[in-house]
């Protein structure tokens, strides 16, 4: 049995090496295959700390508690599960929460309040500042939806996207035009 937790505690040492050198290489080169997984829990992280934990725990438990085999195995099937639920709960599912990113798509333009910076005008191409949120402010070419001239300094609404350009409006117009 000592072979099997040697193997188990060197394996995941190893894991945890290589993970750390080439995890990125090795993250895009599966491609996300553990992200089909139905059950979050069983991820590579929790997996292989399971199986180090496994492998230590049962070396322990062995030499030091006197148990029987079957004991021993037990007591370090329980302290890698233990360990397991630990890793996925204490570090997996909080980093899970905590993914987010500053990237947009041009669909999420639509109806965004911007600020012309180059004049747009009647039949031509602008430029526009348009706020994101928490990740800062964007420009963009810009035409006139309506085919009116756009001023610089004046807020507008984004109302279409053709190609990469945004149709836009005059803000107040459209809100005057709302009354």
């Amino acid at each position: 049995m000592e072979a099997l937790y040697f193997g188990c505690l060197a394996g995941g040492v190893m894991f945890a090496l290589i993970s750390v050198v080439f995890g990125d290489w090795i993250g895009d080169t599966l491609g996300g295959m553990f992200d089909a997984l139905s059950f979050e829990f069983l991820q590579p992280i929790v997996l292989a700390g399971m199986v180090t934990v496994f492998g230590g725990a049962g070396i322990l438990i062995e030499r030091y508690a006197g148990l029987t085999p079957v004991l021993s195995v037990s007591a370090a099937v329980l302290c890698a599960l233990a360990s397991g639920l630990l890793l996925y709960l204490g570090y997996v599912k909080p980093m899970r929460g905590s993914e987010n990113s500053v990237g947009y798509s041009m669909k999420d333009l639509t109806g965004r309040i911007g600020e012309v910076t180059v004049p747009v005008p009647e039949k031509g191409y602008g430029e526009v500042l348009v706020g994101m949120g928490g990740s800062g402010n964007t420009l963009h070419t810009a035409f006139s939806f309506d085919g009116a001239w756009i001023p610089a300094g004046v807020r507008v609404v984004v109302v279409d996207i053709e190609d990469g350009t945004l149709g836009v409006c005059e803000l107040e117009k459209t809100e005057k035009g709302l009354e």
